[in-house]
């Protein structure tokens, strides 16, 4: 029981920054945090992303790239132009660390305030962090594993962040329902997206990226934007006035 939780601490948590950190801050800004809070947040995402650890400048100016180019050639992640989920992920890997390492030339309209700390994203994207987090995965399941079926869930402990990425950039444009009729193929994946923390509604985003409810229908419940609410209640973030452009 003990290895699942920490699964489930480790996937919703990582999952968590990933879609408030990296994706509806770092690329979408739709809310402000001070500079202290931010370089926390860059810790925290660490954290609970370990091994898989994404850059927020990397991500950010990588989405950015798929709003503009979705579905298109141009896109860095699409079922349209992939011969298979393996093949995008690789593809996707290849143009963030391209990014990432500043080997490209990239369109300003895309880097434009995306926060950056290069000298612990260095750290924290090198094969030192992320042998340091697979060796403490693995002590932590030596340590506390009770029956054989639990090792395979270690291997998700390493690739957390690539799996939600596939979830979304895959499964979201291939399987699911459309509330918005638009000039690509992206779905929403769940009536309520339990497993995706609100990043599942991916049609409603595509719609308006701008917008930091995911949710459009009222079954269409937004938990990270719920957690995003509660921050700003709290004054720890602020949201942006609400824009949308049908």
């Amino acid at each position: 029981m003990t290895i699942v939780i920490f699964v489930v601490v480790l996937w919703y948590g990582g999952l968590f920054f990933q879609s408030f950190f990296l994706h509806r801050y770092a690329a979408h800004q739709v809310f402000t945090m001070s500079k202290t809070m931010e370089r926390i947040t860059f810790i925290l995402t660490w954290i609970f992303q370990g091994s898989s650890y994404l850059s927020a400048y990397g991500y950010g100016v990588m989405h950015r790239m798929h709003h503009a180019y979705t579905d298109t050639e141009k896109d860095p992640h699409s079922p349209s132009y992939d011969a298979n989920l393996f093949a995008m992920m690789w593809k996707t890997k290849t143009i963030y660390q391209d990014i990432n390492k500043q080997r490209i030339a990239v369109d300003e309209r895309f880097t434009k305030n995306v926060p950056q700390w290069k000298s612990f994203d260095t750290f924290a994207s090198s094969r030192v962090s992320r042998l340091l987090w697979i060796s403490s995965y693995v002590l932590f399941f030596a340590l506390f594993v009770t029956a054989w079926w639990q090792w395979l869930l270690l291997p998700i402990t390493f690739l957390m962040a690539p799996i939600h990425g596939v979830i979304i950039n895959w499964f979201g444009h291939i399987y699911g329902y459309v509330n918005f009729k638009m000039k690509n193929t992206s779905k929403n994946l769940f009536r309520f997206d339990f497993l995706m923390m609100g990043e599942g509604y991916h049609n409603n985003h595509h719609k308006f990226a701008s917008r930091a409810n995911f949710g459009v229908k009222w079954y269409e419940i937004d938990m990270t934007y719920v957690i995003i609410k509660l921050l700003n209640a709290f004054g720890v973030i602020r949201l942006k006035p609400i824009k949308i452009k049908a």
